[in-house]
């Protein structure tokens, strides 16, 4: 993990394309902006976390009806 030290206002560059400012450092809470492409997908880190469970939980909940469907269309009846 790399850590750095910002000021309000400095900024963290993510490439070509991604932009970290620090906008408000208040109490034990940090402010952040956060420039990125439109396409690029940010979240907290609790809701990416939640999104990743419900996903695995959909594929695995359609797996086996996917199985079987595919099972009918490849062997001859």
């Amino acid at each position: 993990m790399l850590v750095l030290t910002r000021k309000i206002g400095e900024a963290i560059a993510i490439d070509d394309d991604i932009k970290i400012v620090i906008v408000q450092i208040k109490g034990g809470h940090v402010r952040l902006g956060i420039e990125a492409p439109r396409n690029t997908k940010i979240h907290r880190e609790e809701v990416y976390l939640a999104i990743q469970d419900q996903n695995k939980l959909a594929a695995e909940s359609q797996t086996p009806i996917l199985v079987k469907n595919v099972a009918k269309i490849l062997m001859p009846s």
